[in-house]
């Protein structure tokens, strides 16, 4: 059993900057249990983290229970330092930054655990989809990686959204927002987020921000306020009426382009209108973009498929729909981090340490991410994959469970060989399972 933990060089100088987060101590017991986390195949509660990291033996467990309810560190900074972390090796320089916002649960049980309730679980078999747990709202950055076609969202904020509280899962999502445009006052941000975030929380963006959503069925749009008249009396702060998006769809002239969603290119016809949304942005000028698939062979009765609303007003009509088509992948990001980190298993009840697990879990999850763009083999695990599973013809890049298991590899291989100077190839770590497998037989 060793007595300490050994990372790979390479982990080491992603975590690293992390380190004015944390005191001298608590840096050591989080990079265990970063490699924790991402080394234990199952079980990934706080015990299960020390288990992965080799250190079930050597440390106490409550020195991991502590990280999370007493040590000093504020997820908040540790999320701030990732974003940093996303800006400078993921996105161009210069470059606007997209950032998703949405909030998923994470299923728990007890009446002592804090912050628990009933909550929407689109993840839940039935009709009804709620659950009980902890509902989180979280800020992703988007980003899109040379090893992959589809788009990739990395969390960096998130928020506990408490059942009776004072702030509302949008007040949350905008507070997120906003601490990301402090921390980046010199990039435009682009927000996307569903039509749950489609309401006043959101109005008054500064002048590098935009919010793009869905709008809902029943919206009304209006024409942009008329020119004062120069009668006394408050000036009109909106004009005529102009209808819901079935209204705007029944009397709008269609073009045909070419939109560029969901990692393929198909023709669609869209319309677009400048107006206002009173009603939820009150004077924000916008811009209600209406698409509708020319692939149907029975048009919607509403005759239009999904209508967006957008404060964006320099952007074209395909970038707005390409960048609203890349929101999923926040829902992507959450289906991984609960079946392939297992974020959310870990059974700690009080409030710090309640608000600092899954923070911590998602942190993990953009990690894997950035080490694996900056020192991972694509090329490699791709044909290692499609030769051991020859079916995936169309694999062309890695998934996150191959970017997991390379990253698990090089924790496994630190341990036996700390004191290479390199990083192990995919094929030396074959080879020595391949030599164990023999062994063993």
């Amino acid at each position: 059993m060793l007595r300490g933990l050994t990372l790979p060089a390479t982990l080491s100088r992603v975590l690293d900057p992390f380190r004015s987060c944390f005191t001298a101590p608590t840096f050591e017991v989080f990079t265990a249990l970063v490699a924790g986390l991402i080394a234990q195949p199952v079980s990934r509660t706080v015990c299960g983290m020390l288990t992965g990291a080799g250190l079930a033996r050597v440390w106490q467990h409550c020195r991991a229970h502590r990280f999370f309810s007493a040590a000093r560190w504020c997820p908040r900074q540790l999320g701030l330092g990732m974003a940093e972390l996303i800006v400078t090796h993921l996105v161009a320089p210069g470059a606007p930054i997209t950032v998703a916002i949405d909030d998923t649960l994470f299923r728990r049980r007890g009446k002592k655990v804090h912050g628990v309730g009933w909550f929407h679980d689109g993840s839940a078999a039935g009709g009804v989809k709620l659950g009980f747990g902890n509902n989180w709202v979280v800020a992703a950055i988007i980003v899109t990686l040379p090893c992959l076609s589809r788009p990739v969202a990395l969390p960096v904020l998130g928020a506990l959204a408490v059942k009776g509280g004072d702030r509302s899962k949008p007040d949350l999502a905008r507070d997120l927002v906003d601490a990301l445009a402090e921390g980046f006052a010199d990039r435009a941000i682009h927000v996307v987020g569903d039509a749950a975030y489609g309401c006043g929380a959101f109005a008054g963006l500064g002048s590098d921000m935009t919010m793009t959503t869905r709008a809902r069925s029943n919206a009304v749009f209006c024409e942009p306020a008329p020119p004062r008249t120069g009668k006394r009396g408050r000036p009109r702060l909106k004009g005529q009426r102009i209808g819901t998006p079935a209204e705007i769809a029944r009397s709008a002239s269609w073009r045909t382009v070419s939109v560029c969603r969901y990692g393929t290119t198909a023709t669609a016809q869209i319309t677009e209108r400048s107006c206002l949304w009173y009603g939820t942005w009150r004077t924000d000028p916008v811009r209600v973009i209406l698409l509708r698939d020319t692939r149907r062979t029975s048009p919607k009765t509403s005759g239009y498929d999904i209508a967006l609303v957008t404060t964006d007003l320099t952007a074209t009509a395909q970038e707005i729909i390409a960048r609203y088509a890349a929101r999923w992948s926040i829902e992507v990001t959450f289906f991984d981090v609960k079946n392939l980190l297992g974020v959310g298993q870990a059974r700690n009840r009080v409030p710090k340490a309640v608000q600092r697990t899954v923070p911590f879990g998602l942190l993990c999850h953009s990690l894997l991410i950035i080490w694996y763009a900056r020192h991972g083999h694509a090329t490699t695990d791709v044909a290692h994959r499609r030769t051991s599973a020859p079916w995936y013809r169309s694999k062309t890049g890695p998934s996150t469970l191959d970017m997991l298991t390379s990253l698990r590899r090089q924790i496994i291989a630190a341990r036996f060989l700390p004191s290479s100077p390199r990083p192990a190839t995919t094929e030396e770590i074959l080879e020595v399972q391949q030599a164990w497998a023999l062994a063993a037989a």
